[in-house]
Parts: structure tokens; sequence; C-alpha cells
């Protein structure tokens, strides 16, 4: 049986698709053949590549919300030009490649493939990680035999197509080692642990934030602090300018933490910082580590905001708003959180029960027996 991924090129899209590729591969081997068709980005491909997975880029366009002249333009032309160009790209793609079911994982370089994949009478099944759906999944749901998704309230979905599955993740973020973590970090291991999550989407301004608090932070805890490549070089030397010298052998700034790092790195923590993007909140859930979100206002649909509330309705998380994201009041939620064992307990029992770490898996076996019918 051959199928064939789709989405939208960004880590949200993306690395759900690795873990459910896994879990295929795992059970059924080379009964399957997997492939993957979506915008062009080297990242990613190179991710998908290193799964062995055959990649085919196409054109792609995108809906910008904000009304500026040049996201007009912009628009237009991906409207005019960049779709229609990637629907046939996909078409004839579809057309000799002849999978037997396209998995769509949204985003707007899913569009072309799905459009295509209809139009040939190809099978369709979505995956949507928010509680509040992206664009391409609403307009595309209407195509698709049903729709796997991470949240059980997820809105404005038929509830006849609606799978309620999780948001798969990579079952290699589990079962990190805290001793070899604190070892490769140099975790001094006296004070409560306190991981970062600043290298998302927008987290610029939290890494900022936490620069601000970090001779306050520094008194009591001990701060991994994950920036994201680009910015590790600029975030050491500010470190270096805000905090005492004797306080930073317990900062300890990572640029880029691969899969088996960032175990490790999880296994250490005591309590997670980090934006609301769905990929963050069920691998945090699938460690069961108490966490606080703050989630990116500038999302789609204020989605990021949607996902953290329905969260932290589970008692897992903490959730503050950027506009409440001041260093005085991060400060004394951080001390209220890290001064009562048993809050940190009852969050992480909460974060235990709301995961889903076999999502990948169970919606590998439903798609196989979907075609196994």
């Amino acid at each position: 049986m051959k199928i064939l991924f789709t989405g939208g090129g960004t880590a949200g899209h993306i690395y759900p698709i690795v873990a459910i590729i896994r879990e295929l591969k795992k059970k059924y081997g080379a009964s399957v053949q997997i492939s993957y068709m979506g915008p062009r980005d080297n990242f990613f491909t190179a991710v998908l590549v290193r799964e062995h997975v055959k990649v085919r880029r196409i054109s792609s366009g995108k809906i910008r919300r904000y009304m500026d002249p040049l996201a007009l333009l912009q628009n237009a032309i991906d409207a005019a030009v960049r779709i229609p160009f990637g629907i046939m790209q996909s078409f004839f793609y579809l057309f000799f490649a002849n999978p037997d079911l396209v998995f769509s994982k949204g985003g707007y370089g899913s569009f072309p493939v799905v459009i295509s994949a209809r139009a040939l009478g190809i099978p369709i099944f979505l995956q949507e990680s928010d509680i509040v759906p992206g664009l391409a999944i609403k307009k595309t749901i209407k195509y698709a035999t049903g729709v796997f998704v991470s949240f059980p309230g997820t809105e404005n979905l038929p509830p006849r197509k609606m799978i309620v599955a999780g948001n798969p993740i990579r079952l290699e973020m589990m079962g990190g080692s805290k001793s070899e973590g604190a070892n490769e970090l140099g975790i001094k291991g006296s004070r409560p642990v306190i991981l970062v999550m600043g290298g998302s989407q927008g987290a610029q301004r939290i890494n900022d934030k936490i620069l601000d608090a970090l001779p306050d932070l520094l008194k009591c805890y001990e701060i991994i602090h994950l920036t994201g490549p680009k910015n590790i070089g600029q975030i050491v030397k500010e470190s270096k300018i805000t905090a005492a010298e004797k306080d930073l052998e317990y900062y300890h700034p990572v640029g880029y933490a691969d899969e088996k790092a960032l175990a490790n790195i999880y296994a250490v923590a005591d309590l997670i910082i980090s934006r609301a993007g769905s990929g963050s909140i069920f691998e945090i859930a699938a460690v069961n580590k108490p966490s606080m979100l703050i989630p990116l206002p500038e999302a789609a649909q204020n989605h990021q905001v949607r996902n953290a509330y329905a969260y932290a309705q589970t008692g897992a998380a903490l959730v503050m708003e950027e506009n409440n994201f001041t260093s005085h009041l991060f400060l004394e939620k951080i001390h209220d959180l890290l001064d009562s064992s048993e809050t940190l307990a009852a969050m992480a029992e909460a974060a235990a029960q709301f995961a889903r770490p076999n999502a990948g898996q169970v919606i590998a076996d439903y798609i196989v027996n979907y075609l196994n019918q």
C-alpha cells in the first residue's frame, strides 16, 4: 500500500508526520510505501530524508491575514500563480504515483495536494493539532473521509468525521535520562530546574523577558534556556551583562538539542516554560512535566491562547498571556509553583492523564486498517 503525506512545512506540521511515519515503519515495514509532497523547505526536507522518505516539492502559496499593501500583492500572486501551479504539479505527480491514500497535516502547503487528490478520487485523511482548526483544514474537510483531532473539544469540524487521537509526538522525546542530562549540561542539582523553551515561533520576546528576570531567577533556580540556534550567541553575550558572574554557573543556554538531548533535558526539568503550540503541549504532557504556557498572541485564529486554556483546564499548566508577562508577575508565579511540591505533583499527574503518547500508533493503525478493508 502507498501512503502520501503532505503538510504546511513548519515544525508543527512535519514532526507529527515523522511520528506517524515511524509507527508505520515499525509495525508494517516494507508493506507500506511512504512519500511526502509539500512546499520548499530545506530543513524539513532534510528531516524527512533522514527518515528515508521520498520527498517531492511543489509550488505553494498562502493567505496572509494582515492587510498591508505588500501582503495584498503577495496574496494576489499566490492566488493567481503559485497555488494553481502547485495544484497542477500535485495532480500530475499523484496521477503517476497513484497513492492509495493521502494524509494531510494541514497548512498552506497541503492545499494543492488535497485538491488534486480529490480530483483523482484518492481517499483523504486530515490531522488537526490545534483546538481551533487552521484554514486549510476547514477548506478541505468536506473532501476528507475523516479528520484526526488532538483535543476532544476541537471546534468547527463535523463531529461525524472527527477521530480523537491526540497529537502525534516522536516517542524518542520520552524516557530521557535525568543523570545524563545533568552531566551533559553541568547541572549543579541543588536547586529546582526550570526549562525555558525559547526556540519556537515568536519566542524572541520570551528570551528577552527571561534575560530581564535572569538575575532574580538565578538566586533560587537553575535555568536551562533553549534559545534557538540563531539566538544563542547574542543571548550568551546579554546574559553575561545581565547576571552576576558568580550566578552564571546556574544558567545553561542551549542553541539546539537533538531528540536524545532534548529527552534528557525534559527529564532534568522540574518546570517547563513554553509557547502553546499543540506539539509543545503534547510533548510536555507526554513527559509528565508541570508547565507555564505563554501563548503566542499573533497565532492564527488565536489558537495558541485557546490551546493553552484548554490544556490548563486539566490542571496540568498555568497560563500567562503575554500582555501580563512582566518580570515581577512572572517571578511571583514561578515562586508560587516551585515552593509547593504538592502543586507540582498534581500538575505532573494531570499532564500524565492528558497525554496521548500513542497517538502516532493509533493513527497509523487506523489508516492501514482503512486501506485493508
